[in-house]
């Protein structure tokens, strides 16, 4: 009966088929969240190598959480970038893309793989590529779109 129902009203009201080419309307890809994220990697790093390990053991506890605080973020946030990064690659950039950014592939691919080594290691070096990387992210995005978009950190 339900089925019937279905049929009849789509019948009287039929459907128009819409087209994207992206999984969501455009407007809602924007490299800036990756950013974000990369820039928390970046912070973190920095903090963490930053942190001065106390001499008495009153402060140990202290530092201790501390430590444990930034790491948590540092890797939740490096997640975070790499989650976003891949979003933009797989579901806004197309073949075209290809054509326009020959070295597309690789600085998503590379990007990936600096996240997961700033969750496994704190390496400064690696946590100023990511935002490097991120930055050539930002300029192709915007690039796509023919916007001339500043890139700035905060």
């Amino acid at each position: 009966m339900i089925k019937k129902v279905k049929k009849v009203l789509l019948d009287l009201a039929p459907t128009n088929i819409a087209k994207a080419h992206c999984d969501g309307p455009c407007g809602v890809y924007d490299p800036a969240s990756t950013r974000i994220a990369a820039e928390a990697v970046l912070s973190m790093t920095k903090k963490i190598l930053d942190l001065k390990k106390p001499e008495d053991e009153a402060g140990q506890a202290a530092y201790a959480n501390t430590l444990a605080r930034y790491i948590s973020i540092k890797e939740e946030q490096a997640q975070e970038a790499k989650d976003e990064a891949l979003i933009l690659w797989t579901d806004y950039f197309k073949p075209e893309h290809l054509e326009k950014y020959p070295d597309l592939t690789n600085v998503f691919w590379k990007t990936a793989k600096l996240c997961s080594a700033c969750k496994q290691e704190v390496s400064l070096e690696h946590a100023e590529e990511l935002m490097d990387h991120v930055k050539r992210i930002h300029e192709m995005f915007w690039d796509s779109k023919g916007r001339d978009v500043e890139w700035y950190t905060t």
